[in-house]
């Protein structure tokens, strides 16, 4: 059983940070899951934001490569997202994501690949 939760969402001004967590409330091991970073704008569809794989292998989306920061703790069952420079356009709903598979990337994994979700939490950047 996996029962994911976010934090960490907050109004913000652009160029501010943000550190977003997702726990296991499950209590789960999750070390052998990819897990991953989506969001969901206003009347856009949901995209993979970042993922990071059993290994500690990171990817991001082009729109947030050098920003963003995905991690993982040590027991692999709370998932980070650093969030530097931020921008109007990062505003959205930002929900992680796990799935049972070793591997992940954001070129070859699909938001419908994932099988936990968490509820969201709310990301807003205003310029």
């Amino acid at each position: 059983q996996v029962q994911l939760v976010e934090s960490g969402g907050a109004s913000v001004q652009a160029g501010g940070s943000l550190r977003l967590s997702c726990g296991n409330s499950a209590y789960t091991y999750l070390g052998t899951a990819c897990m991953g970073w989506f969001r969901q704008a206003p009347d856009k569809e949901r995209e993979g934001v970042a993922m990071i794989d059993s290994r500690g292998t990171a990817t991001y989306a082009e729109s947030v490569e050098g920003r963003f920061t995905i991690s993982r703790d040590n027991a692999g069952n709370t998932l980070y997202l650093q969030m530097n420079s931020l921008i109007p356009g990062d505003t959205a709903m930002y929900y992680c994501a796990a799935i049972w598979r070793p591997r992940c990337t954001i070129e070859s994994t699909a938001s419908a690949d994932f099988t936990y979700w968490g509820q969201g939490t709310q990301v807003n950047v205003s310029s």
